[in-house]
């Protein structure tokens, strides 16, 4: 599990440890780990350290002393190393001294033969995009650039560029991961603990270990009852085949049971022999959590379904048509007390909250679930999951091959399923979000016996090897 930490989070943690060690121990702390792994770096892309040619752009901050430390290391172990000083006369007095007596040299910008190069231009603390000076020095860079805590011009808290902003082959940072770390551009990201005593933060991301861990499992005393029945709401004469992924999602996802009630019965028994399929609410039968909404239309009968539904004292999550019926009728869910995740991408996002969730797909993601008080799944190549009043999980996909249609589809039927084997929502739509990422990617990994592009009904076919593969 990774835990995310704000800017001020990070400093607060610092504190006591600069109070207690000698003045400049932290930030040589970090520099070490911080010339690590560039020297891992550097033997990977080069084959070793000595001879390689390293420069730093140097801000004015903590940061730039680090990137000044790591390269007067590096200088140590037979490096060539160079700096640009953005802000001479604010440069890190110590450090800049310890790089000049261990030979490094002050060049104006960066030399032609570089092998690497150090972002070390602002830290957490930084904010907006890179200025002009920066910006130029770095917009004709070739080589590959390791930035120091955060790439340059990149919000910590958002991981937005909203103009020139460094970008990094590997961010390393000190202390704790950022936000920026997964919602940004960052390359890839090397954590150095410097002994912050960090406590839990809430916004998290599960690994495959934790996914697996929550995974239900049937016992020996286990049956179908007792493993969730899920009960799917979706489809219609004009989109049946949202009912069939989101149904044969749920049976993937290793419910005990699912039940279907719909005009796409005959469609999905036809698919799915073990669905339970009803032509009405009324004929579905007992159920232990809802799936209201894919291709469900938005006419009268598709607002009377999920009415229905968010009446129950049952989990519900609410997709596609049902978020459309919701965002014109929010008083459904005001004040209900059972789970309920809704799971919109932008477009629908923009329809509930009144305006679209914007750079920062945190804080808008909080403020809906709060306002709603429910779960929100706001979908994209890093999912954002937000609880009312509680914790953030993020997941990211890596790639963007569930961005298809019907794949939403998909991950409703998923959650669907752990909500009915008794999942708390948030932790639910984490780890259908995390097994949904994970089944798309090996779908455009396996090109099977016929070659085709990544679709929703080859995702849902690789949902239950994303779960073994936990």
């Amino acid at each position: 599990m990774r835990y995310y930490y704000s800017a001020d989070e990070i400093r607060e943690a610092e504190a006591p440890l600069l109070a207690s060690l000698p003045n400049g121990a932290l930030m040589r702390r970090a520099a070490n780990g911080l010339a690590t792994a560039i020297a891992r770096e550097l033997t990977l892309l080069t084959g070793g350290v000595a001879g390689r040619r390293v420069c730093a752009v140097v801000g004015s901050g903590d940061n730039g002393g680090d990137a000044l430390w790591a390269a007067t290391l590096l200088r140590r172990r037979g490096a060539s190393a160079a700096a640009v000083l953005l802000k001479p006369e604010r440069t890190h007095t110590e450090a800049l001294a310890a790089y000049i007596a261990s030979g490094g040299r002050i060049v104006e910008s960066i030399p032609a033969a570089t092998d690497l190069v150090i972002d070390g231009v602002v830290g957490i603390s930084g904010s907006g995009p890179l200025r002009p000076e920066a910006a130029q020095i770095f917009e004709s860079v070739t080589a590959p650039v390791v930035a120091v805590d955060i790439p340059s011009g990149i919000d910590v808290n958002t991981g937005a560029a909203e103009g020139p902003h460094v970008r990094a082959a590997l961010t390393v940072t000190f202390g704790g991961l950022k936000p920026v770390h997964a919602l940004g551009d960052c390359g890839r990201v090397e954590l150095v603990d410097i002994g912050l005593d960090l406590p839990r933060s809430d916004v998290l991301e599960l690994d495959a270990g934790d996914v697996a861990a929550r995974w239900p499992v049937p016992g020996p005393k286990d049956d179908k009852y007792t493993q969730g029945v899920t009960g799917v709401l979706a489809g219609s004469a004009t989109y049946p085949g949202a009912a069939v992924l989101c149904t044969g999602a749920a049976v993937a996802a290793t419910s005990g049971m699912v039940r279907y009630a719909g005009s796409a019965a005959q469609q999905v028994i036809s698919q799915w022999p073990e669905v339970v399929a009803a032509p009405t609410i009324s004929a579905a039968g007992r159920v232990q959590a809802w799936v209201v909404g894919p291709g469900l239309g938005t006419d009268e009968k598709g607002a009377a379904a999920l009415w229905f539904a968010l009446e129950t004292d049952l989990p519900v999550i609410v997709d596609a048509d049902g978020l459309t019926i919701l965002a014109a009728h929010p008083d459904l869910v005001a004040n209900r007390a059972a789970p309920t995740v809704l799971t919109p991408h932008a477009g629908e996002f923009e329809r509930l909250a009144g305006s679209p969730p914007g750079v920062d797909r945190i804080g808008a993601t909080r403020r809906l679930a709060d306002r709603l008080g429910v779960t929100v799944l706001l979908k994209g190549n890093i999912t954002v999951i937000a609880e009312p009043g509680g914790s953030v999980y993020l997941n990211s996909a890596g790639q963007s091959w569930a961005a298809t249609a019907g794949s939403g589809d998909v991950l409703s039927g998923v959650v669907g399923a752990l909500l009915a084997a008794g999942l708390p929502p948030g932790e639910a739509a984490a780890s259908a979000a995390y097994v949904h990422a994970r089944a798309a990617n090996l779908s455009a990994a396996d090109p099977g016996p016929h070659p085709a592009p990544t679709s929703a009904s080859r995702i849902l076919a690789h949902v239950r090897a994303a779960i073994a593969s936990l």
